[in-house]
């Protein structure tokens, strides 16, 4: 149910259920855990909407001349690979760039579900590599 919460509420607001996806597969590539990533490529694939969402999936693009887009790629990717450089001016960057307050505590939730999944992954791998 959490899965579903993060990636596909009844009201997506500003990140529809594709962005939500690429988002996660993103994070997922940020943090090498590549069987996530392609989970969440397949969800981004069967979504709705257009196919140039997908390139939010990539880590190496920064969302182009879009400042919306490129405020939130840059908080999540330093969310994901940097949390202690994480500063209470953040916010107010993705405010500036257009972010809606409803959509920042959207992101938060794609973000924190992620962080959370990652490490329940991995901490599954260690058990089973250790059995």
């Amino acid at each position: 149910q959490a899965h579903d919460a993060a990636l596909k509420p009844d009201e997506p607001g500003g990140l529809s259920h594709k962005m939500r996806a690429a988002l996660s597969c993103r994070i997922a590539r940020l943090s090498q855990e590549e069987p996530l990533a392609a989970h969440f490529a397949t969800l981004m694939d069967s979504a709705s909407g257009p196919t140039e969402i997908g390139q939010i999936a990539d880590p190496a693009f920064d969302g182009g001349s879009d400042a919306w887009l490129r405020a939130i790629l840059r908080h999540t990717d330093l969310v994901t690979t940097d949390t202690k450089a994480v500063v209470a001016g953040d916010i107010p960057a993705l405010t500036d760039a257009g972010v809606s307050e409803d959509d920042i505590v959207r992101l938060s939730e794609v973000v924190a579900f992620l962080s959370y999944q990652i490490r329940l992954t991995i901490g599954l791998r260690l058990i089973g590599d250790a059995s």
